[in-house]
């Protein structure tokens, strides 16, 4: 097959650029389709936040005006601060079963992060760890959830054959038992109880303030994971606009001690239940009733965020937030939740998980080379 690689240059470029999974998936079942106006404003490199301090250059795989493949090289300078490591991540990577091409779409992107001085890269990064990453490695046979990726199995040998090694694994727990674990309500009422801490619901008629709240707990919390890095004020004010959309407003809690915020909870309902049933990406003319119609019938929670600030993590704060979530998610009519993505080595959440029930179902894989 000839082919070549050419760099994304003006917004056709683009926009082909943001099409192709629509080609790549469009016999895939399991791919829930993103809404594309949402994909144009997330690459929009004047308007979205993560782009007034991150760059990038995007490439495209064509033959004959046919896309057959794409990927992103980012540099994260935010990253690379607060880490310390001179990396930077490729991203947004799509290609169809060619190693060839997959090699070539490689190439260009390790070639632009060298010329910017970096000595490893890591991905896939869409583009940093607070948006959507990996690669799922683990669990095709169902949907993803809210803001977790799906791509093709070969994706994995694509990468790796070109010469990445893992470098760290997500994992997804499921948890889908019709009544609370009784090892559960018996630990998270005991926490409540003696941890000395309180839980409460994020008040969403003041959700500014709240805002304020939630973020320096977020850049708390999560500071000593590995691949975080905190978010801009403009990210986390964007990023809960969104969330705000689609919350479930008795799902979302803010942990509280010594008069202080301690720790951050977040459980969304799966409104991939309800794009699964609007394939083509748009909300018009059709789209946003097929949303709406299908949006009532969600029975899925994804808790896509739980963090405890350091020196209150031993209270049980934890099991208290997954109890109250559990017990008001029941109460509103979920059947299941996913917690995720939790690092492999979070050895403490990992086992709370286990003991309250809940299951790796899915694995997502980071990657890195070294430049």
């Amino acid at each position: 097959m000839a082919h070549k690689i050419i760099s994304v240059e003006n917004n056709a470029h683009l926009a082909a650029f943001i099409r192709l999974p629509w080609i790549i998936y469009r016999s895939e079942p399991n791919w829930i389709s993103p809404l594309k106006g949402e994909e144009f404003k997330l690459h929009n490199r004047q308007k979205h936040p993560f782009w007034k301090f991150a760059r990038a250059k995007y490439f495209l795989a064509i033959d004959k005006g046919k896309m057959l493949g794409r990927i992103a090289a980012i540099i994260d300078p935010n990253f690379q601060k607060f880490q310390g490591l001179n990396y930077g991540y490729f991203g947004f990577f799509e290609c169809i079963e060619n190693q060839n091409i997959a090699n070539d779409l490689f190439d260009a992107a390790l070639k632009w992060l060298r010329e910017q001085g970096v000595e490893s890269a890591i991905g896939p990064m869409n583009p940093s760890t607070n948006y959507e990453c990996g690669t799922l490695i683990k669990g095709f046979d169902n949907p993803p959830m809210i803001m977790m990726t799906y791509n093709m199995p070969y994706y994995r040998e694509l990468i790796e054959n070109y010469g990445f090694a893992k470098e760290k694994d997500l994992l997804a727990w499921i948890i889908d038992t019709p009544e609370i674990p009784k090892r559960l309500q018996r630990l998270g009422e005991y926490a409540l109880k003696k941890g000395n801490f309180t839980i409460r619901k994020v008040d969403f008629s003041r959700i500014n303030e709240e805002v304020e709240l939630i973020l320096s707990v977020y850049n708390k919390a999560w500071e000593r994971n590995w691949g975080f890095v905190p978010m801009t004020d403009d990210e986390f004010r964007v990023t809960a606009q969104n969330l705000k959309k689609v919350a479930d407003k008795d799902l979302v809690y803010i942990a509280e001690s010594d008069g202080k915020p301690v720790g951050f909870s977040l459980a969304l309902p799966d409104l991939n239940q309800a794009l699964a049933h609007n394939r083509g990406g748009r909300l018009l003319p059709f789209g946003l009733f097929k949303i709406l119609h299908y949006a009532k019938k969600i029975n899925r929670l994804r808790v896509i965020t739980m963090g405890v600030v350091e020196g209150y993590r031993n209270r049980g704060i934890d099991l208290g937030f997954y109890y109250q979530t559990f017990k008001d998610g029941l109460r509103n009519g979920y059947i299941a939740a996913e917690c995720s993505w939790i690092l492999e080595d979070n050895v403490p959440m990992n086992s709370v998980l286990e003991d309250i029930g809940a299951r790796v179902y899915k694995i997502y894989r980071i990657f890195k080379i070294d430049l």
